[in-house]
């Protein structure tokens, strides 16, 4: 595709910053979520593991087999076996999607600068993806609690309190959350400018946040395939090209599979050490 021959290293390099971001953050928020339920892990483990479940997320399919294999990982660390563990990373993926559905939330005005004669268009996708995303998230949480043996009625509701409200946890989720969530926007938006993409800054508050949504539809690996077939739908409600919305979404696709690679280089080393340690 020519657009993308054009993409500069400077638009590269900060995507796959943004990327490194986007994991840090996310193990930052797992890190706080799995203390609250008494499970400490340190900075550092949180981290490589967070890298090595990004890494599997991408590239097995369902887009969940990573975070079952990061609640595996951490069966042994502190008591109680797997059930600490599989609960912190529910309630992780919950708080990242609950703070997905705030920021497109919070870019409602900005669908005012869609032009009149489109606007219904608009609206009809934005409903049917955002009740499809609602159904995925349901579908995520229930096959990672099955996954992991947890039913969701038998969630605590003092695991909930502990977790997202207690002590103010809710700030620290919240604004871990939504920073997660813009990072994966400018990512996009830095995506979209690389390939030729001339879309408005409210494009990052309205379709951006719907294209990302549709990757939470539990198929293919990765979110690929929906997430394109989202933006070349979308990008042209703001005058921008099905061509480059299709560019954009393969080069966000690229930068974030690349940008999660030292997962990779975890496992395999964490492989070795075990062959070695047998």
């Amino acid at each position: 595709m020519q657009t993308l021959n054009n993409v500069s290293l400077a638009h590269l390099a900060i995507g796959l910053i943004l990327v490194q971001t986007q994991i840090v953050l996310s193990a930052v928020r797992w890190q706080f979520t799995a203390g609250r339920l008494g499970q400490e892990i340190g900075y550092g483990k949180a981290i490589r593991e967070y890298y090595v479940a990004s890494f599997l997320n991408q590239t097995l399919p369902g887009g969940m087999a990573g975070d079952a294999a990061r609640a595996y990982r951490m069966r042994d660390e502190g008591p109680g076996g797997w059930k600490i563990p599989a609960k912190a990373v529910l309630f992780e993926r919950i708080s990242g999607q609950i703070g997905f559905f705030l920021f497109a939330a919070l870019g409602l005005p900005a669908w005012q600068g869609i032009a009149a004669s489109q606007r219904p268009t608009y609206d009809m996708v934005a409903l049917t993806m955002t009740a499809v995303a609602v159904l995925a998230v349901i579908f995520v949480g229930f096959q990672l609690a099955k996954r992991n043996r947890i039913l969701a009625g038998s969630l605590p509701t003092g695991d909930l309190y502990a977790v997202f409200i207690r002590d103010r946890a809710w700030i620290v989720q919240l604004g871990l959350s939504l920073t997660v969530v813009l990072s994966y926007i400018v990512t996009f938006m830095v995506a979209a400018d690389a390939v030729g993409a001339d879309l408005p800054w409210f494009a990052g508050l309205t379709i951006i946040p719907l294209c990302l949504l549709a990757m939470l539809i539990p198929t293919g690996f990765g979110g690929w395939g929906t997430r394109e077939a989202a933006a070349m739908a979308l990008f042209p409600l703001l005058g921008g090209m099905a061509a480059h919305g299709l560019a954009a979404s393969l080069l966000y696709g690229g930068l974030s599979l690349a940008g999660a690679l030292p997962g990779l280089v975890l496992l395999v080393l964490s492989r070795s050490r075990h062959r070695s340690a047998a």
